[in-house]
């Protein structure tokens, strides 16, 4: 029987530092992980701009989610024999949703069961945001406020804290201390499933 492969979904409000410390970590490991890039970046990046526009945000999260687990699914099965890291997942799109969790579901055709049985463990980072840092960031396609910020990183909190391994990176005074503890939350995680 094949073993089954790892997923683990790097998540949290903007600004939190998961996108550097994913970097760091694909240099240490990057034999033993793949990355899965974050679908809203793959998205903004190639020309679709963002709307306040109900009926064009809730198509631009219909595109999200499919890409994402599309993304996930090609990262599978380019990297059998390694541990996918997610940045960010399919649940995601629920803090950006405009209505009902429910209506999300039915629009994306699958339930939060389904899609929570995705991954196999959840970190978080907590968002500079919500204890009133700076979110500053070098992804030119993220515009949010630092009080936007805080906003969503409650609603993905509230999310992704319903899965049974979900790993919690809080804000810190320091970013490089935060992004170790993280790497080493990441380290731990991997090491833990490899055992297992």
């Amino acid at each position: 029987m094949k073993k089954k492969q790892l997923q683990v979904v790097v998540t949290g409000g903007p600004g939190g530092g998961k996108t550097t410390a994913l970097d760091l970590f694909r240099r240490e490991l990057g034999h033993k992980i793949a990355v899965v890039p974050e679908a809203a970046t793959v998205l903004f990046s190639g020309g679709i701009t963002r709307s306040e526009d109900e009926q064009v945000l809730k198509l631009v999260q219909k595109t999200i989610f499919q890409l994402q687990k599309n993304v996930e699914e090609i990262h599978k099965a380019q990297f059998p024999d390694r541990l996918l890291v997610c940045d960010r997942g399919s649940l995601d799109g629920l803090a950006y949703w405009p209505g009902s969790e429910s209506e999300f579901f039915s629009e994306v055709n699958s339930t939060f069961e389904d899609e929570i049985a995705r991954y196999d463990a959840v970190i978080f980072f907590e968002s500079a945001g919500a204890s009133g840092h700076d979110i500053s960031s070098n992804n030119p396609v993220r515009n949010e406020s630092s009080q936007q910020a805080a906003q969503l990183d409650k609603k993905l909190q509230k999310v992704w804290s319903r899965h049974p391994h979900f790993y919690f990176v809080g804000s810190s005074e320091s970013f490089i201390r935060k992004i170790m503890f993280g790497i080493m939350t990441i380290e731990n995680v991997i090491n833990q499933y490899q055992r297992g």
